[in-house]
């Protein structure tokens, strides 16, 4: 147990590193661009909304790559594990100029389906624009981690993902304040350094490929597979993020203020989802190997030993999140009645953590099985649950600190413990233990 123990935290002590490199982006953002006004804020969160749908749907490309990597790597097959990375990282180059291309014209007109307000819609409208640059570079950054994830390497993500943030935080101080670019400074800053992150995996990848022997060249059967393997996840992927649309078109119903609180106690919750995501990640990694090798024994000690972590680091972060609910709305605003208003959501927040914990590591290890057609599937289910939930809470109208708490409730509690019957019951059993590779 101990053997599994450090094999465990090799992989999810790196990955929690890079994992939260993506909602740190965000978080300097938005407590760079909160400092501006609540008007801007509220911009960027409409913009985030658009443009994490558009990255949360692609994820795929690192979720289905680092399973079919691991598995080859499992039976013993590397030189093939990493052609079937760079078929990936082919792909993720394609979807991503064709998506950065329409989203930069459709711009307006996806901001305009919120409503809000015209000062809101406008800001927004200038971060969604120039951030769409950046849609090729986040989708090749995906593939590329998603390899070296299942390359057993969660090390390399970690150092690429840490210049990255130091590089935003930077670039985004300097066009921000400096330039007075305001809102777009935050977007031009945020475009460059994910460009910079590109270039520093391309190099790690041609090591790999020039190691092994792998043809660096796109293939269409290999393409086509990894399109295919992504299907059901990107089926999963939009079922959450329908979710997370939903809530902000609520939270844009209750008022600007409470569009402006809900931004920042999901950026909260983001930071605290992808820091619990490290699990999940070595879980992945550990059960695709697992599976590859025909070891379905190791994959239930994986399952097991993860569950556990899972929940006692959601306990751990909730605490966190409890402890600073008050000093950390100050930090991200300059609004006091906004900061009073977060308060109580963000206790909503912690008491959920634990739950969250469960929930993200038996995604990890589902993904890692391949066990996509299932979570998609249940991906709308629980779809289905949390929409009258959001509903009440718009229809209830309440405005303030207790409509936020109401929606927050909703979404970190019962959409996130749809999600945890869901998956726990297939966790259960034995179907998606499929063997081989």
């Amino acid at each position: 147990m101990a053997s599994l123990n450090r094999s465990i935290l090799r992989l999810a002590v790196p990955a929690l590193g890079a994992l939260i490199a993506e909602p740190l982006f965000l978080l300097a953002d938005t407590a760079m661009i909160g400092h501006l006004g609540v008007e801007p804020l509220a911009g960027l969160g409409l913009a985030a909304a658009v443009l994490q749908t558009i990255i949360g749907l692609m994820v795929f490309l690192a979720y289905a790559t680092t399973p079919a990597v691991a598995r080859r790597i499992g039976a013993g097959d590397e030189r093939g594990a990493v052609s079937v990375g760079v078929d990936g990282l082919w792909l993720a180059l394609g979807l991503g100029i064709v998506l950065g291309a329409a989203g930069a014209l459709l711009s307006p007109t996806l901001v305009g389906l919120f409503h809000a307000a015209p000062g809101v819609a406008a800001q927004a409208t200038t971060y969604l624009s120039i951030s769409m640059a950046g849609i090729p570079a986040m989708l090749l950054v995906f593939a590329a981690t998603g390899l070296l994830r299942g390359l057993q390497d969660t090390m390399t993500p970690l150092w690429v993902a840490g210049a990255g943030f130091a590089a935003n935080i930077a670039l985004n101080y300097a066009f921000i304040y400096l330039a007075g670019w305001g809102i777009a400074g935050s977007a031009a800053g945020t475009v460059i350094a994910q460009w910079a992150m590109v270039g520093a995996y391309l190099l790690v990848v041609a090591r790999h490929v020039r190691r092994t022997g792998a043809d660096p060249r796109p293939h269409r059967a290999g393409i086509g597979g990894s399109a295919r393997a992504g299907g059901w996840l990107l089926l999963r992927t939009a079922a959450l993020r329908a979710a997370m649309l939903l809530a902000i078109f609520v939270a844009t119903g209750l008022g600007t203020r409470e569009l402006a609180g809900f931004q920042l106690v999901m950026t909260i919750f983001s930071t605290v989802a992808f820091a619990l995501d490290a699990l999940a990640i070595a879980a992945q990694a550990l059960v695709g190997k697992g599976l590859g090798s025909s070891d379905p024994l190791g994959v239930r000690a994986v399952l097991r030993r993860c569950v556990l972590w899972g929940i006692g680091s959601g306990a751990v972060f909730g605490l966190l999140v409890a402890a600073l609910s008050g000093p950390i709305g100050p930090l991200l605003t300059s609004d006091p009645a906004l900061s009073r208003m977060l308060v109580p959501s963000l206790l909503i927040l912690a008491l959920g953590a634990p739950l969250a914990g469960f929930v993200f590591v038996l995604d990890g290890v589902l993904i890692g099985a391949g066990d996509a057609r299932y979570l998609a599937l249940t991906g709308l289910l629980n779809l289905a649950c949390f929409i009258p939930l959001a509903l009440a809470v718009l229809a209830r109208g309440t405005a303030g600190a207790e409509g936020l708490a109401w929606l927050t409730a909703a979404f970190a509690l019962g959409y996130i413990g749809a999600r945890a019957l869901t998956l726990g019951l297939r966790a259960r059993g034995t179907a998606w233990m499929r063997t081989g590779v």
